[in-house]
């Protein structure tokens, strides 16, 4: 896949690049984040540069881009934003955001950016193809994760279940709750989740 930078003026996605490297590696420090993915925990520098330099350009290269997310063009990285291809014209959506960044609407805005990027039409372009074609969307967290789950149900997914010992973080089993938009659901937020999610 070509790598695309998105922007609706409020928040810029793009491909995350070694200069990178130190501002991930001090944000993956804040427990919030480590609780709830599953990313090693404690996060080292080293970590950071194999995800950066090996792991996001193997992604887009298998159909599984990953974004920073910056509020600025020429902005430090204060997220990142991903889909990982299940095959079938589907995609899970994962994201994390720097605590003192969060409660401004970046990652709302930044969710949205992806799906539409998500469901356009895979066309070919010259350096490969312009976005996915997907049919659906899948967000899985950690049961508890309601932080996440509070911007995907404005994204429009709607609540699927409670999957037991669906996820692994760190070599355990954890439940996790599992959520789905498709390209053709209205957009909008999503009013009949379970209550307390």
């Amino acid at each position: 896949m070509r790598p695309e930078t998105l922007t609706d003026g409020s928040v810029w996605l793009d491909v995350p690049t070694a200069a990178d490297i130190d501002v991930v590696t001090k944000l993956c420090q804040e427990p919030s984040i480590g609780e709830w993915t599953s990313m090693p925990v404690p996060y080292q520098r080293s970590d950071a540069v194999e995800f950066i330099g090996e792991m996001i350009p193997s992604g887009w290269a298998l159909r599984s881009p990953t974004w920073a997310v910056r509020t600025r063009p020429d902005g430090d990285l204060v997220g990142m934003i991903g889909l990982t291809d299940n095959g079938d014209l589907s995609a899970e959506i994962g994201f994390w955001l720097g605590s003192a960044f969060r409660a401004r609407g970046l990652m709302t805005a930044a969710v949205a950016l992806v799906c539409d990027y998500a469901f356009r039409p895979d066309e070919p372009g010259p350096a490969g193809p312009v976005a996915m074609g997907l049919v659906r969307l899948e967000w899985r967290a950690f049961v508890g994760n309601h932080a996440s789950a509070a911007v995907i149900r404005r994204a429009g997914f709607q609540f699927e279940g409670t999957i037991r010992a669906g996820a692994m973080q760190r070599g355990t089993l954890r439940d996790c709750w599992i959520a789905g938009l498709l390209h053709d659901d209205p957009p909008g937020p999503v009013g009949d989740w379970p209550e307390g999610i």
